[in-house]
């Protein structure tokens, strides 16, 4: 129900001089309608909500892991330091947060423009004829311009600018968390194409291997020392040999698609790479498990997304009680209308509107913001106690990762004595052909390990660090020289 206060001036008044002759009316509506289009050339974020959100897809409030979105140059091999750098300037993933960062941005600025008054003008010139028996025309010209103000809404506005504002900063912490979820799969995809390439040098040295054992063991049929059996079985060794190369071959080109597809780029234009320098663990992993996991609550951009999340919720519910207020809002109005005969009017009041009935709907949307409250809170808990277990997870596999790294290179040097006692005894005719198969097997497994253990223990420290919220370029692993810079196999 509203109440307006007009009070209206008689034309003796003093006020008189401020009514507006067509003149000035017309001009103003064009002035006005030419309003949008000026703020937006140079008056586009009044209320500065650009400050808000990142400058960039790749940008982020923490500095080590803000890239620089550097330029690559052309066809050279690329860092780790470049390729994360290129990601997270590219992925669509990041782009899309970015962009919905922004979009809630202007969410703001809409719900800050709520404090500010509104204008509006409007202008008419018609022809108008009557006949009824006699025929009569005349011109009708008529403006108007009017403003309003809200004055009090018992924090309806304060409600839905803080809503504004926690969904804001949820969807910057969603950057930072997209930000360090596409840093971690492009090294695990960098790591993952360097791993996929030695596994093909590996099947290859198996590959020979086992064709050199069919060449000794086709000898040895032929003068009539080795059974049909031994060549036979030596055959299925060579035809495993080669079909596990093939498999390494066309897995290594899956992980060049995987890289390519992590960078944002087509699945065929994957980047020549940088190998990383050979390293190893030196010591076992010694940290506090508890001290990790409170780290991790306290840094981790998913927990901050769902306090945001949950602090929105609470003001959304804030805004839908509100709505069962009344508000009092300041207008004001200007009219011209001629039609042969001038009328000019003014007016200034005070409007309250007061909810007295919306069907239940406010009732309704008040326990729609109360239950996405509880459902808020719950995915907080939810985010808390996954958080716990990435980190313990992390923890376990980096510890894992480093014990398999120094349990494969003695698998693998005990595989190759192996299989060197096992080749010589066959070439010197007192071993048997499947000892020599079965030795080679063991190498070629051996190598593998070695290979997985060693690029799962670099992809389990930067697990581990995403994990507690601390991922960034400082912790990546220093590469070869430029001199020794290569392309991945």
């Amino acid at each position: 129900m509203k109440s307006p206060l007009p009070v209206a001036w008689p034309a003796a008044s003093p006020a008189a001089r401020y009514r507006l002759p067509l003149a000035v009316i017309l001009p103003a509506v064009c002035l006005l309608a030419a309003t949008q289009a000026t703020l937006a050339a140079g008056f586009g974020d009044p209320f500065d909500t650009r400050a808000l959100h990142a400058t960039g897809p790749g940008n982020s409030q923490r500095a080590e892991l803000d890239a620089l979105c550097r330029a690559t140059s052309g066809t050279g091999p690329l860092t780790l330091a470049e390729v994360v750098d290129l990601a997270l300037c590219t992925n669509p993933r990041t782009r899309l947060a970015w962009a919905n960062a922004r979009a809630q941005a202007a969410q703001v600025g809409i719900a800050e423009s709520a404090y500010l008054p509104t204008l509006s003008a409007s202008a008419s010139r018609s022809r108008n004829t009557t006949d009824d028996g006699t025929r009569v025309s005349f011109n009708q010209t008529s403006g108007a311009l009017s403003a309003s103000y809200l004055l009090f809404d018992f924090g309806a506005r304060a409600a839905n600018l803080e809503n504004a504002r926690q969904l804001m900063a949820a969807l910057v912490a969603t950057q930072d968390a997209t930000l360090q979820s596409v840093f971690l799969s492009v090294v695990q995809a960098y790591y993952q194409s360097f791993a996929a390439g030695a596994a093909i040098l590996a099947a290859r040295e198996a590959e020979r291997a086992s064709l050199e054992s069919l060449k000794a063991a086709e000898t040895r049929y032929r003068v009539g020392v080795a059974t049909p059996a031994d060549r036979l079985q030596a055959q299925t060794a060579a035809a495993q040999a080669t079909l596990a190369r093939i498999q390494a071959e066309g897995n290594a080109k899956i992980a060049e698609g995987v890289l390519a597809n992590t960078l944002g780029l087509d699945a065929q234009a994957a980047p020549a790479l940088v190998p990383p320098a050979e390293s190893s663990p030196d010591a076992a992993f010694e940290q506090n498990l508890d001290t990790l996991i409170a780290a991790a609550k306290h840094a981790r951009p998913e927990l901050a997304v769902a306090e945001a999340q949950v602090k929105a919720a609470e003001a959304g519910i804030a805004a839908a009680r509100a709505a069962h207020l009344p508000s009092l809002s300041l207008t004001a109005g200007n009219s011209y209308n001629d039609t042969g005969t001038t009328t000019r009017g003014s007016s200034i009041g005070l409007t309250v509107s007061i909810p007295l009935f919306s069907g239940f709907a406010t009732t309704y949307r008040v326990r729609n913001a109360e239950a996405l409250l509880e459902a808020r809170a719950a995915q907080r808990e939810q985010v808390e106690k996954q958080v716990s277990l990435d980190v313990w997870r992390s923890y376990y596999t980096l510890t894992t990762s480093i014990a398999s790294v120094r349990a494969s290179s003695d698998l693998l040097a005990s595989a190759e004595a192996s299989e060197k006692v096992a080749a010589g005894r066959y070439k010197a005719g007192v071993g048997g052909i499947l000892d020599l198969l079965n030795a080679q097997s063991a190498l070629a497994a051996a190598r593998q390990q070695k290979i997985q253990a060693l690029y799962n223990w670099h992809i389990a420290k930067t697990s581990l660090a995403q994990s507690i919220g601390r991922l960034g370029f400082d912790q990546l692993e220093p590469v070869v020289s430029s001199a020794e810079k290569a392309p991945s196999p």
